[in-house]
């Protein structure tokens, strides 16, 4: 049966600390600091709580009565949902009972988390000679520790510590992230990355971790899960031609579209854009841009003359991604984008102040539900793919192997179509050859 209980460790004439342990059965027993000092002389070895003879030594045996019940609430409620009991945890109770800020401590994952976040702009960048990683990779980590508080707060009740970080806590972590949260797996394995990316780091700087780190592995949706959702060249075709669009934000989103389909970029790497990226040689238009999120300088060749059109003569105004994403679904709808495909949607019902509804739900929606800014980038990716040669399209989108590029838009590689493209260039640069002569020889010096 488990109890709690306080003592002193010293029978000192001055001011010592007060212990408290928690015996949990089995020779298991955990003893921390309370935070609180008392001189021995006031201090009753009959019932292990401060004498009642002064207003303070009252006021100390209050907060200490606080902290056993504390203690006994959470424990039970823990040890039903098979939660680890150590000190850990047992700092944990200590700490929130009294609302105490926490000493920062190096190896606790959230701090190395923040520690990252703080130091961004020195970080090194892996194969890169500059430094500072990107606004968004910033936001990421950021992202990362509210998770992990979160995880902290509603599901172990303890601070996670870099040694904790073993296979049954991720296999734990993972459960929760897709299960409890409801997160995408995209997104829990994205979480997975942060995290082995964060302990990995710790380790370098000699912070203690736990040697499964190495182990940890990220991961996607299979493949049979996943919805690419595009725009095919008739339907780009509707969308400029559409006569229903009267609104103006509505005819500014239209051209961010044609613009996007056309060049292949991420959302923000688009919208950023200005007539300053535009250049011209031998007569034709170039687009040249460094990516945020990859720090490649890119160089798009833009032929279709719509979109040079929109570039020279109706440059379109910056708007917000979010704003961006709600006029681009009208803009579709109302150029009759409206095939029924297979997606995933943010819950109609979802309400901000409960972020567990805040999640997409699988089905079938009429295309101009699912399209956002990003169904832009992968457009250009699956139209032009096999029209162009794929080393072509990967300079354009910034991807960093052709395999990565396949993944992206859902296709494994074709070996005969590599081996037929092939054939068709070499005939395209053969074809105006004049035919070789050859001399044969008659036998004779002549």
């Amino acid at each position: 049966m488990a109890s709690v209980n306080f003592r002193l460790r010293s029978k000192a004439n001055k001011n010592v600390a007060i212990k408290v342990y928690l015996s949990t059965g089995r020779n298991n027993l955990i003893e921390l600091n309370t935070g609180f000092t008392i001189n021995p002389k006031d201090w009753s070895d009959t019932t292990n709580r401060p004498k009642q003879n002064t207003d303070t030594n009252k006021q100390l045996f209050n907060e200490l009565k606080k902290l056993d019940s504390y203690i006994f609430n959470n424990l039970n409620t823990d040890l039903s949902k098979g939660v680890l009991i150590d000190k850990f945890w047992l700092q944990n109770q200590i700490n929130e009972c009294f609302k105490r800020v926490e000493k920062i401590d190096s190896g606790l994952l959230k701090n190395h988390i923040q520690y990252i976040i703080d130091n961004a702009n020195t970080r090194k960048i892996v194969g890169s000679p500059k430094i500072g990683i990107s606004e968004s990779r910033i936001k990421g980590y950021e992202t990362f520790k509210k998770i992990i508080e979160d995880y902290e707060k509603k599901s172990l009740k303890k601070q996670i510590h870099l040694l904790d970080i073993n296979k049954s806590f991720v296999d734990k972590f993972i459960n929760w992230l897709i299960n409890s949260k409801h997160y995408s797996k995209n997104y829990a394995g994205k979480q997975i990355d942060n995290l082995k990316t964060v302990c990995l780091d710790a380790s370098k700087m000699e912070i203690q971790t736990n040697p499964y780190i190495k182990q940890i592995q990220g991961f996607t949706e299979p493949n049979d899960e996943r919805f690419i959702v595009t725009l095919s060249f008739d339907e780009l075709e509707q969308i400029r031609t559409c006569n229903k669009l009267t609104n103006e934000a509505h005819i500014n989103a239209r051209k961010w579209i044609l613009i996007g389909c056309e060049i292949g970029q991420r959302g923000g790497d688009l919208l950023n854009i200005t007539r300053e990226n535009i250049r011209y040689k031998g007569g034709r238009m170039y687009l040249d841009l460094i990516q945020q999120k990859t720090k490649k300088s890119v160089t798009i060749g833009i032929i279709n003359p719509h979109v040079i059109d929109i570039l020279e003569n109706e440059f379109p105004y910056k708007v917000s991604s979010q704003k961006l994403n709600e006029h681009i679904k009208k803009v579709c709808q109302l150029a009759e984008i409206n095939e029924i495909v297979e997606g995933k949607k943010l819950n109609p019902n979802a309400k901000k102040e409960n972020p567990e509804s805040m999640r997409k739900i699988r089905g079938f929606y009429p295309k101009w539900e699912l399209v956002t800014s990003h169904t832009f980038r992968r457009s250009f990716a699956t139209n032009y793919y096999k029209k162009i040669p794929t080393a072509v399209l990967i300079g354009i989108t910034g991807h960093s192997k052709e395999s990565l590029f396949l993944d992206y838009i859902n296709k494994s590689e074709d070996k005969d179509a590599n081996a037929d493209l092939f054939m068709q260039f070499y005939e395209q640069l053969n074809k105006d050859k004049a035919p070789e002569l050859k001399v044969i020889k008659n036998g004779t010096n002549d």
